[in-house]
């Protein structure tokens, strides 16, 4: 379900400031929509992740640019295995 840019601020509990900031950073991609920015359930979570790495790890802007690559490298793995084996189910391998 793609929400807008108001209800992702409600949801996440983020500023304005801070998601723009976010945004730019790369942290958060939305998707481009007709009405504006879209954002996803899982731009929320994510959302939640970088507030909790850096209010409660004590995480700095370089190290949650790192994790977050390292979790979106380990997601794109995840999606490339699942594909791998559903080619490969269907060649009855």
């Amino acid at each position: 379900m793609i929400i807008t840019k108001k209800e992702f601020l409600i949801r996440s509990g983020l500023q304005v400031q801070t998601l723009e900031l976010w945004i730019e950073q790369e942290w958060v991609v939305p998707a481009e929509t007709p009405s504006g920015p879209g954002f996803s359930d899982a731009d929320v979570a994510r959302a939640h992740l970088i507030r909790e790495l850096s209010e409660k790890v004590g995480a700095n802007d370089a190290g949650i640019d790192v994790i977050l690559h390292l979790i979106d490298q380990m997601h794109g793995m995840r999606r490339a295995f699942e594909q791998l084996q559903s080619e490969l189910r269907d060649k009855g391998i």
